[in-house]
């Protein structure tokens, strides 16, 4: 039995590749959670309730349940997840009396209070980034992709309720001028973390190793925190990142690999990946005291995994991605990523991305509709 992991575009088109020419598939592949309908919906994966893995739903948060669940099969059980929060900086929210926003007009108002008083410093980094929007889309309610359980037809509306929701606020900060063009992942950004350039980062929970091991300089400067509310009612979040591991219909062995499955994600096989910092998607390793109540020394002692924790349990109902969502990824900067450079409307990017997605999916064979 072989394993692959998958998780960038040359890797899913190497694994595409080999389902089409119906050979040279692993037994097992790693696939992250915004990828998994383009390879369960044609069939291309084994549907592991057959193997009893059905039953270990309870274990799992909700969030990442729904996302190994596609039509009506289960294609892998959750390894790791991403229910975002609020990283700042509070080495710098002090030095400017800026208080923890809990709304995001809150978060507007510190914005503009920061760069007001050090143009030199911007509440965040955003130059556009497909997966980021998405999650942000869905915090604040948006729910613009519905695909049949067959996979057939596609609905698409970039103009929802809660999409317009998140872009009346991030229209504020870009036209405003109030968030840095860094891009993300980049030396420059990873100083801009540590240098207080960038005050906040609104992430997933796999964020903190990300922090110790890639911004030295950013020790004990950083804190977290609940990401802020549309309404200052409940808290609500999203998933941002996480991946699944799935058997292909090319294994000789799929009970095999469906067993290594279940003892990577659900028995003894967790431990590695907690070790190395992972966040995990199984409700017993998030309660346990010495995972939540760990005093995490480069956030200043503060017990962040509480606030993640707390985050894990209220992410958003009722996402699902595109079946074709790493085309739609793909093509991201052509569309929504100009009204990032020209400081434009993002409405009226997301609306030319939507217009891309529904004519490349009605040529592929979906019945694609808007609305």
């Amino acid at each position: 039995m072989n394993l692959v992991t998958t998780s960038n575009k040359t890797q899913y088109t190497q694994l595409q590749n080999a389902i089409k020419a119906g050979t040279g598939a692993p037994d097992v592949a790693q696939i992250e959670y915004f990828a998994l309908p383009q390879f369960a919906l044609p069939g291309s994966l084994v549907d592991l309730s057959q193997y009893g893995l059905r039953d270990y739903e309870k274990d799992y948060t909700a969030s990442t349940w729904a996302q190994v669940n596609v039509g009506s099969g289960l294609y892998g059980l959750p390894q790791d997840s991403g229910p975002m929060a609020l990283f700042y900086n509070k080495q710098v929210f002090d030095q400017y009396g800026i208080a923890v926003p809990k709304t995001w007009d809150e978060y507007i108002a510190a914005a503009k209070k920061l760069h007001a008083a050090d143009p030199t410093k911007y509440i965040a980094a955003d130059n556009g980034d497909a997966g980021g929007v998405s999650s942000m889309i869905w915090d604040a309610g948006g729910r613009p992709y519905t695909t049949s359980s067959d996979g057939k037809s596609v609905k698409i509306n970039l103009q929802d309720e809660g999409t317009k929701k998140w872009t009346a606020v991030w229209n504020q900060l870009l036209q405003g001028k109030l968030i840095s063009n860094i891009e993300g992942w980049t030396d420059d950004w990873y100083k801009a973390l540590g240098n207080g350039t960038i005050a906040t980062l609104v992430t997933g929970a796999w964020m903190p190793g990300v922090f110790s091991e890639s911004v030295p300089d950013g020790k004990g400067k950083w804190a977290v925190a609940p990401m802020p509310t549309y309404d200052g009612g409940t808290a609500v979040t999203a998933e941002n990142g996480g991946s699944t591991e799935s058997v292909l219909k090319q294994s000789s062995n799929p009970a095999l690999a469906a067993a290594f499955i279940r003892w990577l994600n659900h028995g003894n096989g967790i431990k590695p990946f907690l070790d190395s910092g992972g966040f995990p998607a199984t409700v017993a390793d998030l309660n346990a005291s010495s995972f939540k109540d760990q005093k995490v020394d480069y956030f200043g002692g503060q017990q962040i995994y509480q606030v993640l924790t707390a985050a894990a349990g209220s992410v958003g109902k009722g996402w699902s991605y595109l079946p074709y969502q790493q085309y739609a990824n793909s093509i991201f900067n052509d569309t929504v990523g100009k009204a990032y450079a020209n400081g434009s409307d993002l409405n009226a990017g997301l609306v030319d991305w939507q217009k891309q997605l529904v004519d490349y999916g009605n040529q592929q064979g979906f019945t694609v509709t808007t609305g």
